[in-house]
């Protein structure tokens, strides 16, 4: 059975009849099969009442919601299916051992400054000016495993990434698309307003990956776990970024899939509308059920199942079965 992502864009009122999801709007009900469903993202006015929510969690499916300006605000998170005790012990050993812990974050910035790499090296390949940046990077990775603070590790994964950003004006030539410095809150430029929907999607995602394995997503290395509910995702979206977050956007620019009227002006920030966010997200979806071929598995797995894969590396890891080494693109 494939499993789907449902996207909500509509005002609506989301409702259940038998096993069956059915969303009502002014125009009429469009029915969903719960079984194929594991994950939902409303971006519209939606409503539902608690008997709902209790049947989603007992079909272990996750609701990611985001406000009006496509923010991210939380996921409804049901109760674990495989939870682990074990497995959450060794999460914790690993994150108050100074040593290990670092051991484990280092490799998540590895992984993130290989991907990095991986990008530039495909544009230079393509004719892009990116000498200067990829030469910043590879002279930063390097120095990646010398650290033994957290903090001064996310500042070198910062300066990496500062000078990817410079390579964007080089690898999208688009005068619209002018990256001119990262903003997040909010988003000062439509280039900023991509990026940040981008990640949260990625981060919805690998939240609901980690949902369907032992781990808890409470519990992160490279982003401190403190009273923030989900941190292991952060950490594991950082090696996907650029393979799928940055590439997709990329694309899109390059096809002129995206423009002008996709992008809204409003509360001080510069925010995608519906018809934008409609089409980022279409190609997400598409982006995810991509097959890629693994050379370690002699076999063909999608980016999902990509995103999952890193998520079993790192369990085996914190069992002490096989040193977690991050996912590297070839391409």
């Amino acid at each position: 059975m494939v499993e789907k992502s449902l996207y909500i864009f509509s005002n609506g009122e989301l409702k259940r009849k038998d096993n069956t999801l059915f969303f009502e709007t002014t125009e009429g009900k469009k029915f969903i099969p719960i079984t194929t469903v594991r994950e939902i993202f409303l971006f519209g006015e939606v409503t539902f009442n608690s008997k709902l929510l209790d049947f989603l969690s007992q079909q272990q499916a996750l609701v990611h919601y985001f406000n009006h300006y496509g923010y991210y605000s939380g996921t409804m998170y049901p109760r674990e299916r495989i939870a682990s005790g074990d497995m959450i012990l060794r999460q914790a050993e690993h994150y108050l051992d100074t040593n290990r812990r670092m051991a484990i974050a280092q490799r998540f910035v590895q992984g993130a400054a290989q991907n990095l790499r991986r990008v530039l090296k495909y544009y230079q390949g393509r004719g892009r000016d990116v000498e200067n940046p990829l030469n910043k990077i590879e002279s930063l990775i390097p120095s990646v495993s010398s650290y033994d603070d957290v903090n001064q590790l996310m500042a070198i994964e910062g300066n990496i990434r500062e000078a990817y950003y410079q390579a964007f004006n080089a690898i999208l030539s688009n005068a619209y698309f002018r990256f001119e410095g990262r903003t997040k809150r909010p988003p000062k430029s439509p280039l900023n307003a991509l990026i940040s929907f981008g990640n949260s999607m990625l981060y919805t995602t690998v939240l609901s990956e980690i949902y369907k394995t032992h781990l808890d997503p409470r519990i992160g290395y490279l982003h401190a776990t403190n009273f923030r509910r989900f941190t292991l995702n952060l950490d594991v979206a950082e090696i996907f970024k650029p393979i799928l977050v940055d590439r997709i956007i990329f694309s899109m620019i390059d096809k002129g899939m995206l423009k002008a009227s996709h992008f809204v002006k409003a509360s001080e920030g510069i925010f995608l509308n519906d018809a934008g966010r409609g089409a980022f997200v279409k190609q997400w979806d598409e982006r995810l059920q991509q097959t890629i071929q693994v050379r370690e598995l002699g076999r063909s797995v999608s980016y999902r199942r990509l995103i999952r894969m890193e998520l079993y590396k790192l369990e085996k890891h914190l069992l002490e079965e096989k040193v977690y080494v991050p996912f590297a693109a070839r391409w």
